[in-house]
């Protein structure tokens, strides 16, 4: 499955380097690329059927998005994930993240709900396809765009993306030793169907039980 639904809708309307940007990015927070190796343009345009503009273009708003670094005469790396971020990423997501499931439980429309609703039915049967923990990560990554999105504020959606992009990078890193990842992509059952719902309350509710139980999880690990 593709990480997410966003990623896909309409992807032949953006922008080469939008395209190469996304494909990039996803290679990161799922760390495909390591934190700390080198990045080869030539290479990366070359395996992602781009050419070198469109994937230098992306690069530049990787960096903005603290997923690269690029050094004078050095090159450009994948940035080393850094834990002890986790606890300012999380102070903001704690804020943030209710906020953006009360807006979209509000707001959403029709087209949006049933998305949502869909992606919460094929949750509930990934106990009997038993997916590797990858899997289940592109999962919450799924959700949580799809949220995003269906929050309607452009501005919410792209700082809530940049912050759970960190917080995935960060969970991915420890992916083997947490013991079970499939219960905290299951919560997101509930949480859908509260805001397809309209309950706002509820939605806000669950979105922070949510992000508080993605916190103790990691640092119980660490």
């Amino acid at each position: 499955m593709s990480i997410t639904a966003e990623t896909d809708a309409g992807i032949e309307s953006l922008s080469l380097a939008e395209q190469a940007y996304r494909a990039l990015r996803d290679k990161l927070i799922m760390l495909d690329i390591r934190p700390g190796a080198p990045i080869n343009d030539g290479q990366l345009a070359a395996q992602l059927g781009f050419g070198r503009t469109p994937v230098r273009e992306a690069l530049k708003k990787l960096e903005i998005d603290h997923l690269v670094i690029s050094y004078p005469r050095r090159g450009t790396f994948a940035t080393i994930v850094d834990i002890t971020e986790l606890a300012a990423v999380s102070e903001l997501r704690r804020v943030l993240e209710p906020l953006a499931a009360r807006k979209a439980a509000e707001a959403a429309g029709a087209t949006l709900r049933a998305e949502l609703s869909q992606l919460a039915r094929e949750i509930e049967k990934l106990d009997d396809d038993r997916p590797e923990k990858h899997d289940l990560m592109r999962y919450d990554l799924s959700v949580h765009r799809a949220i995003y999105r269906a929050a309607g504020n452009p501005y919410l959606e792209d700082t809530l993306i940049r912050l759970d992009n960190l917080a995935t990078r960060i969970w991915c890193l420890v992916l083997d030793k947490v013991p079970s990842v499939a219960g905290h992509i299951t919560e997101h059952v509930e949480l859908l169907d509260s805001i397809v719902d309209g309950d706002a309350d509820r939605a806000s509710g669950l979105a922070l039980e949510h992000i508080t139980s993605f916190e103790k999880t990691i640092r119980a690990v660490l």
